[in-house]
Order: structure tokens, then C-alpha cells, then sequence
């Protein structure tokens, strides 16, 4: 299938040059996220003030929003080298011991993916960071010998997107965990105007406002629309992007006014048309739609239940009113969020955003419910 524009996940190699420029250096530059900045901004001016280095940061939330440009820009406010790395590269407690046993005092190992380190990598860990010390073993059998090497203070910095699969004892040892959160309209079209500055790209205060609505709440979406509106504006305009021009050009890569690509669309259709709106089970949604079961689960349910369009129920998938609404439908009777479901009002089944929750008969997996009926 074509590459999807709207995807929120790590960028390809040949992006993050690119995405390196466009990242700010300091925290009084990163737009969004007040409450994070102000007190990462407190740790490190009061870590700075110590002379010591900054307590280990564990940053956590959904793709795209920035969680290796903060770990940039506290290395630059610590005045600090910064070491990257991510979990699947440490495979042995070796590889792990390399790195930090050359980085500078005060200096920061930032790991992408920590959730993906070994178990006898995150053992290695404990120790680093709590005693600044590794333990590890030469030899094998009765010959074995314990060697702790002793390190110079340093700052983890780990990224994840899957904070659950963490070790307690590992989230345990930082001592800021900090989650960010998606980004509002404003938020994206501030991001969208200092990128296209940075890029020398002439964006019309419209233009940064279409892209910003299409951005999916992702600073990466929205940059990565900027780049791409940028050669239609090269190619099929002045040059000048303006709220025209980027209607011309989301259309044409085919995202709509939500950020919805055809790959969203699909699913939301599939279910809406073909199962009466659900509950659907992930694996037959996945057959249906051609997809993989984790490309759905980790790329594109996670934006549809973000804006109320999806609710996953211990039967399966459930589309909303404002789904149907989307698409052009009129949702069947008890579909969450259409007002009272059949068989009278219960106030305490009410769905997290507020719909209420689906109630049966539906049909099962294997079955086609109800088809919804077009607006007219």
C-alpha cells in the first residue's frame, strides 16, 4: 500500500536529517506541553545549581509529539553531551557497558524504545542508575569471575510508548516521569509556522491553520504535511502555501479536513457497512480490511478512538455516531453517542467520551449485521 503521510511512527532514515532541523534547541523554544516544560525547566535549574547532573527522565506517550527533541534539549540546558541509542540495539549487557562507561561525567544516554531492552540488559540497568556502577561477568561455569565497573554520574533518558511493559523496578529508578499529551489547533499551527520559517517556506496564516486541523494532535503528522504540501506548492502553485492551496494539496495526498487518511476511512467503513457498526473482533477486522492486526491496533485505531470515532469493547470494535456522521450515514438504533439505547436509559452506562455504551443483540464476528442507510 502507499506510504501513508499521516503516520505518526519513527521517520525514515533519509526524514530525520530533516526532522533535525526542524527540532528547537531549548525548552523556552519546544511549543506545547506548559505544564512538562515548566517543571523540566525547574529540574534542570535546580540540578544546574547543584552542580550535579539531572535526575533521570523517563518520557512516555504516543508517537510523534516529541519525546526525542526534549531529550536533545535537556542534554543542550545541561550543557551535556548526549549519547543515542535505542532498546533493540542493546541486545548484551556488554553493548550497554560500552556506552556508558565512555560518557562523560554529567553526560546523557538517551534510549528510544526502552520498553524493548533485554531482561538481562534492564538488570545492568538497575544498578547504573541507582549506584552508578555495572556488574558483569567474565567467564563462564566455576572459572566465572563478578567484575563491577565503576561509572561516572550520568542522565538516562528513556522514550517509550508502551510505559506498562516496563519493569516496576525500572520505572521505580527515574526520578521524573513525564507523559506528553497531543497537541491542540493552535499548538500544531504555531508548530507548522516556526517549521516552515526554519524550511523557507512562505505558509499563509490559513495555510498553517488547514494543516494544523489535519495534523492528528502529532507535531510529526503536521511537519510532515508541511514538507509535502511544500512540493505541490512548488509544483502545481507560487509557491506560497495559503488555506487554497493546502485543501488542493491534503486532497490530493488524500487526507481529509479530520486528517484521515484512506486507510482510516477504510476501516471506519468496513464496519459501519459491512457489520452494522460492531462490536468487531480485531482479527476479523483485519481480514476484512487486508490489514495486519498490529498495524490496526498500534497505528490506526489509535487516532479514531483519540476523536471518539472508535470504542473498543470486551466484544470487539464499536463505531460512534460521529463516525457515521463523518461518513454520511444515519447510525442504527443504540450505535454510543445517538442518544438513549434501546430499552431505556441506565445512567451508569455511559461510555469514557461520554456515548452510550452498545447494547445487543449485534451480530457476531462472522456475520453481517444491519447495513447503515445513506443520508439523503
Amino acid at each position: 500500500m502507499p506510504e501513508r503521510v499521516v503516520r505518526p511512527e519513527e521517520p525514515d532514515p533519509e526524514e530525520r536529517g530533516i526532522e533535525a532541523r526542524l527540532r528547537p534547541a531549548r525548552l523556552a523554544e519546544f511549543i506545547g506541553q506548559p505544564r512538562l516544560r515548566e517543571r523540566l525547566c525547574i529540574a534542570v535549574e535546580a540540578a544546574r545549581g547543584r552542580g550535579e547532573p539531572l535526575d533521570h527522565v523517563l518520557l512516555h506517550g504516543p508517537p510523534g509529539l516529541g519525546k526525542t527533541t526534549l531529550a536533545h534539549i535537556l542534554a543542550g540546558e545541561m550543557n551535556a553531551p548526549i549519547q543515542v541509542t535505542s532498546g533493540p540495539a542493546l541486545e548484551r549487557a556488554g553493548d550497554l557497558a560500552a556506552i556508558l562507561t565512555n560518557l562523560p561525567p554529567g553526560g546523557v544516554l538517551f534510549i528510544d524504545e526502552i520498553h524493548r531492552l533485554t531482561a538481562e540488559v534492564v538488570e545492568r540497568l538497575y544498578a547504573a542508575m541507582e549506584d552508578f556502577a555495572i556488574d558483569l561477568v567474565l567467564g563462564k561455569g566455576p572459572a566465572a569471575k563478578s567484575l563491577r565497573l565503576d561509572l561516572p554520574p550520568f542522565t538516562l533518558v528513556g522514550a517509550t510508548t508502551r510505559t506498562g511493559v516496563l519493569t516496576g523496578p525500572l520505572r521505580d529508578r527515574f526520578g521524573i516521569v513525564e507523559r506528553l499529551e497531543y497537541y491542540d489547533v493552535s499548538e500544531l499551527r504555531a508548530i507548522a509556522i516556526r517549521a516552515a520559517r526554519v524550511l523557507g517556506v512562505v505558509l499563509e496564516s490559513d495555510g498553517a491553520g488547514e494543516i494544523a486541523r489535519r495534523g492528528r494532535g502529532t507535531a510529526r503528522v503536521a511537519n510532515r504535511l508541511l514538507r509535502r504540501l511544500r512540493d505541490f506548492a512548488q509544483v502545481r502553485g507560487e509557491g506560497r502555501i495559503d488555506a487554497a492551496l493546502a485543501i488542493r494539496g491534503c486532497a490530493v495526498l488524500d487526507v481529509d479536513e479530520l486528517g484521515l487518511d484512506r486507510s482510516d476511512r477504510r476501516i471506519l467503513s468496513l464496519l459501519a457497512e459491512h457489520y452494522g457498526g460492531g462490536p468487531v473482533g480485531l482479527s476479523t477486522l483485519s481480514a476484512a480490511s487486508s490489514e495486519e492486526p498490529e498495524t490496526i491496533e498500534d497505528v490506526i485505531e489509535p487516532y479514531l478512538l483519540q476523536i471518539g470515532f472508535l470504542q473498543r469493547t470486551p466484544r470487539g470494535r464499536v463505531l460512534t455516531a460521529r463516525a457515521y456522521a463523518h461518513l454520511g450515514l444515519i447510525p442504527p438504533p443504540g450505535t454510543p453517542g445517538d442518544g438513549a439505547p434501546p430499552g431505556g436509559e441506565d445512567p451508569n452506562d455511559i461510555s469514557p467520551r461520554g456515548g452510550r455504551r452498545p447494547r445487543g443483540p449485534y451480530p457476531g464476528e462472522g456475520e453481517v449485521g444491519p447495513r447503515a442507510v445513506p443520508l439523503l
